[in-house]
């Protein structure tokens, strides 16, 4: 199918590295399991429908790049993609949240992501015609073209049917023509026209009950919608360059055949989707024997998980979606459970098992510094903005580096998140004084600043606890 790149198992895993440092079994393992989607889909058809996806489970300590996998191995696919937690299912206690959601969610991206793709497709010839009718407002046709029909009480000396002369057709064309160009080159952006604009009447309606609306895949907006008929629309004055994005945005939703959207859009979720469950850990029994209290509730989202799965059908407001061939992958820290604590059906359904590894000194430098993301390339990008260039020697990134492994193994272990906080400590003085208090073009960041500013919070073991 043409949503799946055709990328080979060492080309994901370079991809990936560009953005995540280290974990190379967990990438080696989400790029065979991206892989085989490839080669089920190229397989003999009597055996595409038997293959199973071979979902995967990730055990490892909070920050170390478990949920950025699965989200950059989603991008990577073009896939539709949905993070969830599970102790959402149970954060009420006995009621939580009905878990068929999380597929109704993720079709509802699907789709979007399907219609976005359309839109470009189209947006060319919707700009075109988002054009034709801006130069309508501003160059209305001539009385003399109107039919009977459109002037049923034509002016004095208008007949019905009445057609331009020759020469008043050029010169309207001419100057249709020099509006086209103005408008294309921006110059008439700052003129107000009027519009017609979709008057949004639908009330805003709450279901209440142990199932809502929204979990029987209905869309109360579209059914509340079509009984009063043509939608109502409002008269609006706006720029011109304002109204070419409203123009052309209609104009593209109406050159989009839905039918053809959803239908692509169901398939691409039933064949591509994924499905990251968080913190399920959390969910998992504490072991040992007669399970009460908060452990029925768990086991009981585990029970419901199960289906969703080992594969069944949930009904969406787009119609049903088969989740035979969703790819599932699970993560969890399990620092009190293990994953033997799941259900025993649960964990036949996660056959992959990965455990991630914490993170060293060096690989915290790395992260400072290689990935298109590296968090001091989004500082540096943070000052550029106003015009203040940050420059961070290596003996700086270093130390940085190695406090952040220090209070990680002192205080408690949240992998790269603990870089954040370092860095905001950091540079907290240069982010408040600029742009009023700070008149330097370049600042400096060295290892001495850094000790100077932040040894004192390392050492102290309660500061560090409450600041970093």
């Amino acid at each position: 199918m043409s949503f799946h790149h055709e990328l080979t198992p060492h080309e994901i895993v370079s991809e990936l590295d560009r953005y995540i440092i280290g974990q190379h079994e967990a990438k080696k393992s989400v790029a065979i399991a991206l892989r085989n989607r490839w080669r089920r889909l190229n397989a003999s058809d009597d055996m595409r429908e038997e293959i199973m996806p071979n979902n995967i489970i990730m055990i490892g300590p909070t920050g170390v790049g478990k949920t950025e996998i699965a989200r950059r191995l989603a991008k990577l696919a073009a896939a539709p993609f949905i993070k969830v937690e599970a102790t959402k299912f149970t954060e009420v206690g006995y009621v939580g949240r009905d878990v068929d959601s999380m597929i109704r969610d993720l079709t509802d991206i699907s789709i979007n992501m399907v219609r976005e793709e359309h839109t470009i497709s189209v947006q060319e010839r919707a700009k075109e015609l988002a054009e034709d009718r801006i130069l309508d407002l501003l160059i209305p046709p001539s009385p003399s073209v109107l039919t009977t029909n459109e002037a049923p009480f034509p002016g004095p000396g208008v007949t019905p049917h009445q057609k331009a002369s020759p020469e008043d057709e050029a010169l309207r064309n001419r100057t249709r023509d020099k509006f086209r160009k103005m408008l294309r080159d921006g110059d008439l952006n700052a003129r107000e026209v009027e519009i017609d604009v979709a008057a949004d009447q639908s009330p805003m309606l709450q279901v209440f009950g142990p199932m809502g609306m929204e979990e029987m895949g209905v869309n109360m907006q579209d059914l509340f919608g079509s009984l009063g008929g043509n939608k109502k629309v409002k008269k609006r004055r706006v720029p011109v360059s304002e109204a070419m994005e409203i123009l052309a945005s209609e104009e593209a939703a109406k050159l989009i055949d839905m039918d053809k959207v959803t239908k692509q859009a169901l398939e691409r979720v039933q064949q591509a989707g994924i499905v990251f469950i968080d913190e399920i850990d959390k969910v998992a029994s504490r072991g040992g024997g007669g399970k009460s209290g908060p452990d029925v509730s768990r086991e009981g989202v585990q029970r419901d998980l199960l289906p969703i799965v080992e594969g069944s059908g949930v009904m969406t407001k787009y119609g049903m979606v088969k989740t035979d061939h969703i790819l599932f992958i699970a993560s969890g820290a399990f620092h009190v459970s293990k994953p033997s604590d799941l259900i025993p059906e649960l964990q036949g359904r996660f056959p992959i098992r990965v455990e991630l590894q914490s993170l060293t000194e060096d690989d915290f430098y790395k992260i400072l510094t290689i990935p298109k993301n590296a968090l001091l390339k989004q500082y540096q990008a943070l000052l550029a903005s106003e015009g203040v260039r940050v420059e961070f020697s290596d003996d700086a990134v270093r130390e940085v580096a190695h406090m952040a492994a220090t209070v990680n193994e002192d205080v408690e272990n949240i992998g790269a998140r603990r870089l954040h906080t370092i860095l905001t400590t950091l540079l907290e003085d240069v982010l408040f004084d600029v742009p009023d208090a700070f008149r330097e073009d370049t600042y400096v960041v060295d290892q001495a600043m850094v000790k100077a500013k932040l040894s004192n919070v390392v050492q102290n073991r309660d500061l560090s606890q409450f600041i970093l």
